[in-house]
């Protein structure tokens, strides 16, 4: 229980900047390509209290997190915040555009996972000052939260948005039957985690990912 404040404290910040501003970057894209819905529900913004949901944002995070921490292991730390109104019919060309409106929150993760790449190389270059441990152990945070959540929404399982972006690209009698699949998408995540099938899928993914950065940044994590 000691270290479960030192580390919440760690994780704070990525896990709420990943979560939220993946669900930004959805809105912002949906009103490029012609939906107002979410500008107009003011959820384009960096505000995080507009994203936050209790559950996915704050509980499901906390409580993986004290699991780990208190009896070991590696389980794939994920959230979620309240999803950003998009009304793909809005779209200038709903079935083409839902592609980029889908693909544009794991994209901020990637864009967030190689910003948070390249403080973890300040900060192993910098001097060490009194929080260069604390620096160094969050960006490392931000690295691996924001490469869970980009590989976990490309799954192509509706309503991830990789489910989203298989129905934009598939042609449109067989997209309408792929996206029938969504009321039971969920629940098939959530038996994938159990059984832990996500886990085999997803960390081979997240592993090389952190040894591409490594690769490009030139540290070792």
């Amino acid at each position: 229980m000691e270290q479960l404040i030192p580390t919440l404290a760690i994780w704070a910040l990525p896990v709420l900047l990943a979560i939220t501003l993946h669900e930004a970057a959805h809105g912002y894209v949906a009103r490029h390509f012609g939906d107002p819905t979410a500008h107009l529900a003011g959820r384009i913004t960096l505000n995080p209290f507009k994203h936050i949901d209790p559950v996915g944002t704050v509980l499901v995070p906390v409580g993986i997190l004290a699991m780990t921490t208190m009896i070991g292991g590696s389980g794939i730390l994920f959230g979620w915040a309240k999803p950003v109104p998009v009304n793909f019919n809005r779209l200038r060309n709903p079935k083409g555009d839902m592609l980029w409106v889908a693909a544009a929150g794991p994209f901020m993760n990637l864009v967030m996972a190689f910003g948070w790449a390249l403080l973890l190389k300040l900060a192993l270059v910098s001097p060490d000052m009194a929080y260069s441990a604390a620096m160094r152990e969050m960006a490392q945070a931000g690295i691996l939260i924001n490469a869970v959540l980009m590989f976990l929404n490309l799954l192509p399982i509706p309503p991830l948005d990789g489910g989203r972006i298989a129905v934009s690209v598939l042609p449109a009698r067989l997209a309408w039957q792929f996206a029938r699949i969504e009321p039971y998408g969920f629940p098939i995540i959530i038996l994938m985690l159990f059984t832990g099938v996500l886990s085999a899928i997803l960390w081979p993914l997240i592993g090389s990912f952190q040894h591409l950065l490594a690769l490009v940044f030139g540290f070792y994590i």
